[in-house]
């Protein structure tokens, strides 16, 4: 079955018990369909950007220490403040290897002209220790990470405007137009992506989720409820989910995807839905990154 776009049906629920505090693969989903194409290679004659890597402790987030990268394209002006786009779990968005691959995307699509020119941040999971493990990665899994990505609340979004941004802002040009920043993250920070642009819309716009968290680890299953009862806010979002996606005390990821996607159809926002047969990780929504990306920051 071929990936489609559903607005608010149902679909048959995946049966398993895992835990969603870091990237697990459901055994049942059929991920072999979702394949990269040209978008998310390096291509001949392609100006490829600049990644470099940091390391920030931060106060909102008391106790905690991070890497984070930036990437600066090769079409950059100083003079010209650059949009941004943010990644949670940013070192599963960097791999070259990985399923995402964002900067290489980035790089071709900003050369296509399918994106403005755009600084991408890729910040990791708060750490509470005093070193930052050697290599980036899920294990060990950050300790801060379901705190600072699960809970409702506009903590996070105060870490980036707070001390993120202006930390990058002194050595890039930065917008501050909230249409020119977008947000994007998988699981856990997905419903961190939301969480941003829906308690700071004055900041944040665009939202790129995937297989996202929207159920009751730390009360995100309300998310779709507090669409459904608020004024519409100036968002536009971008799903994606599948039908192998996790099934456990927390609750039911494909469900609760498909209730967000039906709140924001019921209230009237910008959004896209693309929902397939995958399980819980990247293949399908690195897969569809590119055109993702498009829909996202269409004009």
């Amino acid at each position: 079955m071929k990936t489609r776009l559903i607005q608010s049906y149902l679909a048959p629920a995946a049966t398993a018990y895992l835990v969603c505090c870091s990237l697990i693969t459901f055994s049942l989903a059929d991920d072999s369909q979702y394949k990269l194409g040209p978008d998310s290679m390096v291509k001949p004659g392609v100006p490829q950007g600049k990644v470099t890597d940091f390391t920030w402790k931060s106060e909102i987030f008391e106790g905690t220490i991070r890497h984070y990268s930036v990437y600066v394209p090769a079409q950059y002006d100083p003079a010209k403040p650059a949009a941004v786009m943010v990644f949670q779990d940013g070192h599963a968005y960097l791999n070259p290897n990985g399923d995402f691959r964002a900067t290489t995307v980035m790089d071709n699509l900003i050369h296509a002209g399918d994106m403005p020119v755009t600084i991408g941040i890729f910040i990791d999971p708060g750490h509470k220790s005093e070193k930052l493990p050697e290599q980036r990665g899920w294990k060990p899994t950050p300790a801060n990470r379901s705190f600072e990505y699960d809970t409702l609340s506009d903590q996070y979004a105060r870490f980036l405007l707070d001390e993120i941004l202006p930390e990058v802002s002194k050595q890039h040009n930065l917008t501050d137009d909230p249409e020119m920043r977008a947000i994007c993250g998988i699981s856990s920070g997905g419903i961190c992506a939301w969480n941003v642009a829906w308690y700071r819309p004055d900041a944040f716009r665009k939202v790129l989720s995937h297989v996202g968290s929207f159920v009751n680890i730390r009360g995100g299953n309300n998310c779709e409820a507090l669409i459904r009862k608020a004024d519409k806010k100036p968002i536009r979002v971008f799903l994606q989910d599948g039908s192998g996606d996790l099934d456990n005390r927390h609750g039911n990821w494909p469900l609760a995807n498909q209730e967000m996607a039906a709140s924001l159809k019921f209230v009237g926002y910008d959004y896209k839905f693309v929902y397939g047969e995958g399980g819980h990780n990247g293949k399908h929504g690195g897969a569809i990154l590119p055109e993702s990306m498009r829909w996202l920051w269409r004009k």
